[in-house]
């Protein structure tokens, strides 16, 4: 059984930083693909950065040298630091998680598509 709790999410000021955890459980390995993704109202889901089974990460080059993706092992957790928010930034944010099966974690680029397991997501909003 796949499970992703993402927490972490509030209010911050444009400029500022914050951090997204999420607890996964079920999933783990050097096959499995595990990512942050964002929503904002009335847009498409779209992908932030994903890490591989083996740390290998991607991100989206609108957060790249902005957010950090990161994993612990031990506890099972994924994070997503985020540094200099930006008001367009605010959205509700998502973890997910699929199983490579053979396949690269990165076979259709940062899209949500194909990634199967989604946690319940956790809003932020940044403010002028």
């Amino acid at each position: 059984q796949v499970q992703l709790v993402e927490s972490g999410g509030g209010s911050v000021q444009a400029g500022g930083s914050q951090i997204l955890s999420c607890a996964v459980s079920g999933i783990s390995g050097s096959t499995a693909c595990i990512g942050w993704f964002r929503q904002a109202p009335g847009k498409e889901r779209e992908g932030v950065a994903i890490i591989d089974g083996y740390g290998i990460i991607t991100y989206a080059d609108s957060v790249q040298g902005r957010f950090t993706i990161s994993r612990d092992n031990v506890g099972n957790t994924l994070y997503l630091q985020m540094n200099s928010l930006k008001p367009d930034e605010t959205a509700m944010y998502y973890c997910a998680a699929r199983w490579t099966l053979g396949s690269s974690c990165y076979y259709n680029g940062l899209s949500p598509s194909g990634f199967g397991y989604w946690g319940q997501g956790t809003q932020v909003n940044v403010s002028s």
